[in-house]
């Protein structure tokens, strides 16, 4: 689409991208006001925060209630989130553990044989995550796997677990809550992060499959359970 065939929200949204971009600013960081971005712009509130709408939606900006608009990790994602993504049902949340079978216990390899002391340092805070009953949409600060992708050091290997989980994020969420057994969920997380603090690939990709596969037999069978009762 062309600059010219674009609504006057698109366009404020692409401006308000190149001023996050300009100004350097990273996930977390707080944007200006929604009145000094719409003097800035030449336009009313409302279509201001059209724009920001938009932008929340690829999850560029975040919404703090009470506090103001920060910048989210959307801002520096190459991997987008589809808001208008059809419904979560028993397939597609097999279709996503299947899809993390396939890409993870070899992430985790690589991280064993890669991470560094922040790495381990991330992946411990973000093992306590596991113990978290899923409320609302709210996504955990750091995420174990990508907190272990990260750790595999590579930028696009990191992007890609985080934007297949945000992508999927509504079949994430509902795998979460269906997940009854949180202290074994907790506890294979503690697993695979020793492998990787003892630089085992093997013990760290063995541990990250069958993490993976236990939890997709356990949403198979609550959900299967439900289906047919």
């Amino acid at each position: 689409m062309s600059p010219t065939t674009l609504s006057l929200s698109e366009r404020i949204a692409d401006g308000i991208v190149d001023i996050i971009r300009t100004d350097g600013l990273r996930p977390g960081d707080p944007l200006m006001s929604s009145r000094e971005l719409a003097k800035r712009f030449e336009v009313t509130t409302p279509t201001l925060r059209e724009a920001l709408r938009r932008l929340e939606a690829t999850d560029v900006i975040r919404f703090r209630h009470g506090s103001g608009t920060y910048v989210g990790d959307g801002a520096i994602r190459r991997m987008m989130h589809n808001p208008h993504a059809g419904g979560v049902d028993r397939a597609s949340m097999l279709e996503l553990i299947e899809a993390r079978l396939v890409l993870e216990p070899p992430i985790a390899a690589r991280a064993a044989e890669h991470r560094g002391e922040v790495h381990l340092g991330d992946l411990e805070a973000a093992t306590a995550n596991a113990l978290v009953p899923q409320r609302g949409e709210e996504r955990p600060a750091l995420h174990f796997h990508v907190a272990l992708a990260a750790a595999a050091g590579n930028a696009l290997v990191r992007e890609t677990v985080e934007a297949l989980l945000h992508v999927r994020s509504s079949d994430q969420v509902a795998i979460r809550r269906s997940l009854a057994d949180r202290d074994r969920d907790h506890t294979e997380h503690l697993e695979i992060l020793e492998a990787v603090r003892d630089r085992d690939a093997a013990s760290a990709q063995t541990l990250t499959r069958l993490h993976l596969e236990a939890i997709h037999d356990s949403v198979d069978r609550l959900v299967f359970t439900q289906e047919t009762s």
